[in-house]
């Protein structure tokens, strides 16, 4: 299987290169920026506020959750991996200019991600049971046509095969992983136990899904974003320098010190926007799945929340993360990915810190795989109908065990490729139908008589 390996290897630094989808990514958050005239930006104050307004139920509005649940099941699906992980990969590949480039990659994702759920509550169905079904695959087929049918199935198709990957089987064995490193408890068990638990609330539907996101999203990043701020405050007097060193190197590069080998600033562009969008997934047609189910009366409404997780998951908890490793000096270990983030969170916490980032991985990952079993079944549905729903719930927890303990790096190849494929036509829906997200957008401020 080596050679298979090998070759999705190959496409995968094709898609995800600096030739392809990264700088598409950021050619098509930059120009819904400016067609929104950086609405994402000055609206934000009033996003919060919309998301307040959200959390109660109302049968008077069209949709199954309420907006600020959808916000929570994307978000359950969003933070993961990407926020511990993710974050120290850039930081060690690409210095720490590449934090800088996260952020700037984040802040035009605010408007993919605006313009994706304007969409999404645009062009939503109701499916025979009687649920609100929405995403890409559903606004590229209702509002581009039938001609561009393929383009949906395509989407649908590489979602419902990636969710296997990247939301389920490369989570559980994360969390396999962790829990057999930190506490020696054989990895079946833990594949065993997530199995169940996991079976319980997607066995509910969305509705299931979301209580139990409110619930759990809320608190983790609560917790890890205070033991950040906590490790943040301890060292306040290196903050200055940690920032300045962000920008300077962001746009010098980063010299070889202690076991960091050294960047360019082409490497801290090419890590801070892979790991940004990563992390975010903006512009991959992830989460406007979840926002369709919200209960709304407009559009525009519901992608001022949407918005607000790539702002949550990047700006807030990416960047305190990058904090923690930098101010900690940890950047400099020579050590990658989760490792890098458990020491900087152990030297900052000593006895405490490096069972947070356990923990925070374990919580992150599972709310993952409730999240993504809801975009994958959705994908699944839109090919083969409702039908689907039952068997495709059944396998998906089937694979939550496999994954958990078997080795999975073709499995997260594989997801690879295929997160990169449902993107590609996800964004070329969004470029053809950003006059209709415009347009909405420009009359819902223009009713509120309010500049947009």
């Amino acid at each position: 299987m080596q050679w298979l390996q090998d070759k999705l290897n190959i496409l995968s630094g094709i898609i995800w290169g600096e030739y392809l989808l990264i700088p598409l990514l950021a050619i098509v958050g930059i120009y819904l920026t400016i067609g929104l005239h950086a609405m994402p930006w000055r609206k934000l104050p009033l996003a919060f506020q919309t998301l307040w307004q959200g959390r109660k139920t109302t049968s008077q509005l069209e949709g199954d959750i309420t907006p600020y649940q959808a916000l929570m099941t994307a978000l359950a699906a969003t933070v993961g991996t990407g926020n511990i992980a993710g974050v120290a990969t850039a930081i060690y590949f690409g210095g720490p200019g590449a934090i800088f480039w996260m952020w700037v990659i984040a802040l035009f994702g605010m408007a993919t991600k605006y313009a994706e759920a304007v969409l999404a509550v645009s062009y939503r169905e109701k499916d025979d049971l009687g649920n609100y079904v929405g995403g890409p695959m559903y606004y590229i087929r209702n509002g581009l046509g039938d001609s561009w049918n393929w383009m949906a199935t395509a989407f649908a198709f590489f979602a419902m095969i990636a969710a296997f990957g990247i939301g389920n089987m490369v989570q559980s064995n994360s969390v396999a992983d962790v829990i057999s490193t930190n506490f020696n408890v054989p990895t079946w068990i833990t594949g065993l136990v997530m199995t169940i638990l996991a079976a319980s609330v997607i066995i509910g539907g969305v509705k299931r899904i979301a209580q139990v996101a409110t619930k759990l999203v809320p608190f983790m990043a609560l917790a890890y974003i205070i033991a950040a701020v906590v490790i943040v405050i301890l060292n306040v007097e290196k903050l200055p320098d940690a920032i300045s060193l962000i920008f300077n190197s962001a746009f010098s590069g980063s010299a070889a010190s202690g076991g960091f080998l050294g960047a360019t600033i082409w490497m801290a562009i090419r890590w801070g926007f892979a790991r940004g969008i990563f992390s975010n997934e903006a512009g991959l047609g992830s989460a406007p799945i979840a926002h369709a189910a919200a209960q709304t009366n407009d559009p525009v409404k519901q992608g001022m929340v949407a918005m607000l997780g790539t702002f949550i998951d990047t700006i807030i908890i990416c960047s305190l993360t990058a904090f923690v490793i930098i101010l900690t000096g940890t950047w400099e270990s020579g050590l990658q990915g989760a490792s890098m983030s458990s020491q900087a969170f152990e030297t900052g916490l000593i006895g405490y810190g490096g069972y947070i980032v356990s923990i925070g991985l374990v919580l992150f990952a599972f709310t993952t795989i409730l999240g993504w079993s809801y975009y994958g079944e959705r994908s699944a549905e839109y090919l083969f109908g409702t039908k689907i729903i039952k068997p495709y719930r059944l396998l998906w927890v089937i694979a939550i065990f496999i994954g958990a303990v078997m080795k999975l790096e073709l499995v997260w190849t594989f997801a690879d490729v295929l997160n990169g494929l449902m993107a590609l036509p996800n964004l070329a829906a969004l470029l053809l139908l950003s006059p209709v997200v415009f347009s909405k957008t420009r009359q819902y401020f223009n009713n509120k008589s309010s500049k947009w």
